[in-house]
């Protein structure tokens, strides 16, 4: 697959007649909200772990010195905490561009804090995609992010960030946590 999923996103779900839909954030949608939405919940996703194993060409990173940004990886038993929005269908229109790096819309059903669940939608960057990176030492990758910055800014930026929203959230990821102590 490329590195730019716009058009696949769009051809992926339907929206007629459909008023809201809950997003699953669990990178930088938990801290750089910058799109309207509805209402917003702290959740979580089972069977999802959160890894720095996507290459990031456009935000972070560049096509010479790409930067690391997190996707989920399937493992059965975890649990990956984030915060879900609902958002108007519209709303697509800008985050489809905003994750075209090899990300692509799927299905996921989100556990609210109160224990009540919704189904909707979540962007995930599969190993089939062209940025895709794949695991390393946590040293290796914190190495990468720690050199590496794009129009968004530094990488390290990226991680610190979501390693401070993961702490407000209340949820401890072993993986970013690990990442950001060899930054700090």
């Amino acid at each position: 697959m490329s590195f730019d999923t716009v058009a696949h996103n769009r051809s992926r779900q339907q929206f007629d007649g459909v008023s809201s839909v809950w997003l699953f954030g669990y990178g930088s949608l938990i801290y750089k909200v910058d799109f309207p939405f509805l209402e917003r919940r702290p959740a979580t996703i089972e069977d999802w772990a959160r890894r720095f194993w996507q290459g990031s060409h456009d935000h972070r990173g560049t096509p010479e010195a790409p930067g690391r940004v997190v996707t989920l990886v399937s493992q059965p038993g975890a649990t990956c905490k984030g915060m879900a929005y609902r958002v108007s269908p519209d709303v697509f229109e800008h985050l489809d561009v905003r994750e075209k790096n090899g990300y692509l819309r799927f299905s996921t059903t989100m556990t609210f804090d109160d224990g009540n669940y919704a189904e909707g939608l979540v962007y995930i960057a599969t190993e089939d995609n062209a940025a895709f990176l794949g695991p390393a030492s946590t040293l290796d990758i914190a190495s990468q992010i720690a050199r590496s910055s794009g129009p968004s800014g530094p990488n390290s930026e990226y991680l610190l960030k979501l390693a401070d929203a993961l702490r407000a959230l209340g949820d401890h990821d072993p993986h970013v946590f690990e990442l950001e102590s060899h930054l700090l």
